[in-house]
């Protein structure tokens, strides 16, 4: 089964106001696995960004108005998403602008199967905190990069909260950044890391003395 996880960036949170989309970011799943296959793009909004988004994703209208416009991405868009489950936290949010941009355009709204992990966590943990960084903390997920929002970041991040919450375990994971006397020990689909610690010979023969005397003080006693 392939998944869209989906994130947008807008000048603004209502769409009754007039706000649009500038940046869309997608990434693939197949079988909950990346498949490095991805979308993004920034664009064009063709107003200001307001000063509550600016300070969320820091796009300036500068930077913007120099992107391509919905109008010339949404047919690639469309084709990437195609078929496939979208995976989004949030999702009202999202995709309210998304069919805004396509109604701008004279088409079709979406019709895509849609998860929203927003719902996902607020079913599983009623009463806690559910935004992408509070689940990113109670997952333990690293989320250092996201110092503004930016839609492939969050992307990233809603792939490893996504497979949190449906209790699955993540299909791959990266140890080559770590300690070159760790070992990962696989078996079928599961990895197991553990870092070995190797005894000098001082604290081996240590050891040896310490068992004998409480060998023989357990014998005799």
């Amino acid at each position: 089964m392939k998944e869209i996880v989906l994130d947008t960036e807008t000048t603004g949170l209502s769409v009754k106001e007039g706000h649009r989309i500038v940046e869309i970011g997608c990434l693939e799943l197949d079988n909950l696995i990346p498949t490095k296959r991805k979308f993004h793009c920034y664009l064009n909004p063709e107003r200001k960004v307001s000063e509550k988004a600016l300070k969320v994703h820091g796009y300036t209208d500068d930077f913007l108005s120099k992107q391509k416009k919905f109008k010339e991405v949404f047919e690639e868009f469309l084709n990437f998403i195609d078929g496939k489950r979208l995976i989004i936290h949030n999702a009202e949010f999202d995709m309210a602008h998304l069919n805004h941009e396509l109604e701008l355009l004279g088409k079709k709204k979406l019709d895509n199967e849609i998860i929203d992990t927003l719902t996902l966590a607020r079913d599983k943990f009623p009463g806690s905190p559910i935004s992408l960084d509070a689940l990113c903390k109670r997952y333990r997920i690293d989320n250092s990069k996201r110092v503004q929002h930016t839609a492939l970041i969050d992307c990233d991040l809603l792939v490893k909260v996504y497979i949190n919450l449906i209790d699955q375990k993540e299909p791959t994971l990266d140890f080559q950044k770590q300690d070159e006397k760790s070992q990962v020990l696989k078996n079928e689909n599961i990895l197991y890391f553990k870092k070995v610690i190797h005894l000098s010979q001082n604290e081996l023969k240590n050891h040896e003395e310490f068992l004998k005397k409480n060998l023989k003080k357990n014998f005799f006693n």
